[in-house]
């Protein structure tokens, strides 16, 4: 399957840079995914959109402030890194991998700071692909790096967002259920929600339950192969608690329609099922589940999500879905009604 077969053209001035006013004003597109019928409303309009018993999972995930903004020692020339993964500790430091600007000036050895309400120094280790680097973190007294991040460190506003975080994101980069540290992207299908909507569709029936996948930065990471069956995603850790696994697989036993919210939410449930002969099992671990147009789909009947950039990967998970062709119209329909795009923009929802 060729890549550019999920392509479309989508005006600059569409993907939106700030969050709608209130959370439940995004615009929601439905769509049909058996008849391609497409209806517009808002998220607000959501609890009239489904039916008594179906049960949406969200993705309890929090973001950490990942980015930190520093200088190099001694130059003072200014450094930009963006923590990707911890990997582990050593003396009283941590190794983390990371995006760091200007990669061409950071070479193994050399020495970096960051500075606020406490300070975290740095040493390159080791040069990776696409730009990452393994670094080496530690602070002045031996504290925690997490606190030292939490104090000095900025919200990982997704590339596309051309602008600096502001106080404003620290609250609407992060879902109303975000609980469990350690994205460094929102599962932005979540941000539409507030605890009122949550109530409305409680008390229409409509169940919620809850897993963890901790977003890392491959969610931006580019499709740079022709064909869809080579590409490969980065792996992202998950869990689910036994009390949400029960709910979730006794719905799925009675044959209760399962809401996604989110493409994390997707694969985690789809990769859980897979390794466990269709059952959502409790537990921790891994996955690299990579999910397009040919899927069989064991868990989900129901997908809430966000606009996708082109030749993406999450693109063609909901393409998986729904279908590519129906998708792509879908998009178009949006791209006219001049809906916004990506993380802080509208959503739409599939059943």
């Amino acid at each position: 399957m060729d890549v550019r077969e999920f392509d479309f053209d989508l005006p600059a001035e569409l993907i939106a840079q700030e969050p709608a006013g209130e959370r439940t004003a995004a615009r929601l597109l439905r769509l049909d995914r058996e008849s391609g019928a497409i209806r517009h409303g808002t998220m607000a309009g959501l609890p009239q959109l489904l039916l008594p018993g179906d049960l949406l999972v969200v993705n309890n995930t929090r973001v950490f402030p990942a980015r930190l903004l520093g200088h190099r020692v001694p130059t003072g020339g200014a450094v930009e890194c963006l923590l990707v993964k911890r990997l582990g500790s050593e003396a009283g430091a941590e190794i983390w991998e990371a995006l760091m600007h200007p990669g061409q000036k950071l070479k193994p050895g050399a020495r970096v700071r960051f500075e606020g309400d406490k300070t975290v120094h740095g040493e390159v280790v080791e040069r990776r692909f696409f730009g990452r680097r393994l670094v080496r973190l530690w602070t002045d007294d031996g504290s925690a790096i997490e606190a030292a991040v939490d104090a000095i460190g900025h919200v990982p506003l997704p590339p596309y967002v051309k602008r600096g975080d502001t106080a404003a994101d620290h609250d609407r980069y992060q879902t109303v259920f975000a609980r469990n540290r350690g994205s460094v992207a929102a599962p932005t299908a979540g941000l539409h929600f507030t605890p009122a909507l949550m109530d409305a569709l409680r008390a229409k029936g409509i169940d919620r339950a809850e897993i963890t996948l901790h977003v890392g930065y491959g969610t931006f990471q580019p499709v740079r192969v022709e064909r869809v069956e080579d590409h490969r995603v980065e792996s992202e850790r998950y869990e689910i608690g036994v009390e949400d696994a029960a709910v979730i697989d006794a719905a799925r036993r009675d044959g209760r329609r399962i809401v996604a919210v989110g493409t994390t939410t997707t694969r985690t449930l789809e990769a859980v099922a897979r390794a466990n002969l269709g059952a959502i099992v409790a537990g921790t671990g891994a996955t690299d589940l990579f999910i397009y147009p040919g899927f069989d789909f064991r868990v989900i009947g129901g997908l809430l999500t966000n606009f996708h950039l082109p030749r993406s990967s999450l693109l063609m998970l909901v393409a998986a879905f729904a279908g590519r062709a129906r998708v792509l119209a879908a998009y178009h329909a949006a791209i006219r009604q001049r809906y916004r795009f990506y993380s802080y923009g509208d959503a739409m929802l599939i059943v």
